[in-house]
């Protein structure tokens, strides 16, 4: 078992309009240079183990990257240190694009 979900586009969108949510991109610095999720955070994957205790927390965390391989491996990753309410966004920002949903820079 994997240990956290998939969520696709409409659904994160979604969730994001209803409920606080930890949204963490993690992607390379000159891949959030061209753009990010409003309201994400930027964590590389290779900081995931070390900034793992930053991630605790109630509210739902949600992982996202270029295509959804580097987030379902962070997902994977702490889920499996106990972290509830873990999701990967299917298909990263290439299906937030596609589904016309905004980027804005990196804060």
């Amino acid at each position: 078992m994997q240990g956290y979900s998939e969520i696709e586009a409409n659904d994160l969108f979604d969730m994001m309009t209803e409920q606080k949510i930890l949204l963490v991109d993690v992607r390379n610095d000159d891949e959030v240079a061209r753009g990010i999720i409003p309201g994400a955070q930027h964590l590389p994957l290779a900081m995931i183990p070390v900034k793992f205790e930053s991630l605790n927390g109630d509210q739902s965390l949600v992982f996202y990257c270029h295509s959804g391989m580097r987030s379902a491996q962070a997902a994977a990753f702490v889920a499996s240190k106990g972290r509830n309410h873990v999701y990967n966004l299917r298909g990263g920002v290439l299906a937030w694009g596609k589904a016309g949903y905004p980027f804005g820079p990196k804060a």
